[in-house]
């Protein structure tokens, strides 16, 4: 769509458009179609070479779409986890931790990762010990929890050692395990 003074207006291809235009869509809506700002976003963390400090910016504006997109249901939060967790973690991994800013502190992730986990490392493991006889439902929910915890062994890392690090890795320990 042309605006008439020779320049082409973004329209839908959100790749075009600008930080500030993106962020006023993630603030303003809600709904599945944040999943396409979510991913640009994301991607301009991860690919850019700009600074760190404008990478972060990209990755926060990418978690705000992702925990506005998503609805209420058990699958759709899950989903929402998964993604917020894997970016904070990629972030931490990649542009250092910042203790100041709970998206990137390590033991911040640890917390709001271990609440987001309705099982204990040894009823996840029990359940996935039978999983052959188990409904598609608990079947299901094993198979998020080993979404949820698919970036622990990295962030064990970045942990002191304490209660909080040693669930982690009781964690990592059974999530092969999990279907």
């Amino acid at each position: 769509m042309s605006t008439g003074a020779g320049q082409e207006e973004p329209g839908h291809d959100l790749g075009t458009w600008s930080f500030e235009r993106l962020r006023a869509m993630a603030v303003n809506e809600h709904g599945s179609h944040l999943e396409a700002v979510r991913i640009v976003a994301q991607e301009r963390a991860y690919f850019s070479d700009g600074p760190a400090d404008a990478r972060r910016q990209w990755a926060k504006l990418s978690l705000l779409a992702n925990r506005r997109a998503h609805g209420d249901s058990p699958e759709d939060q899950t989903r929402a986890a998964t993604q917020d967790f894997m970016l904070r973690m990629w972030v931490i991994d990649h542009l250092g931790p910042d203790d100041d800013d709970p998206d990137w502190s390590p033991d911040t992730l640890a917390s709001d990762t271990l609440d987001a986990l309705r099982l204990t490392p040894s009823q996840a493991g029990a359940l996935a010990g039978g999983r052959r006889e188990s409904a598609i439902e608990q079947i299901r929910e094993l198979r998020w929890h080993k979404n949820l915890t698919a970036h622990l062994a990295g962030l064990a890392g970045h942990l002191e050692p304490g209660p909080t690090r040693d669930l982690l890795l009781a964690w990592v320990e059974v999530r092969p395990r999990l279907p």
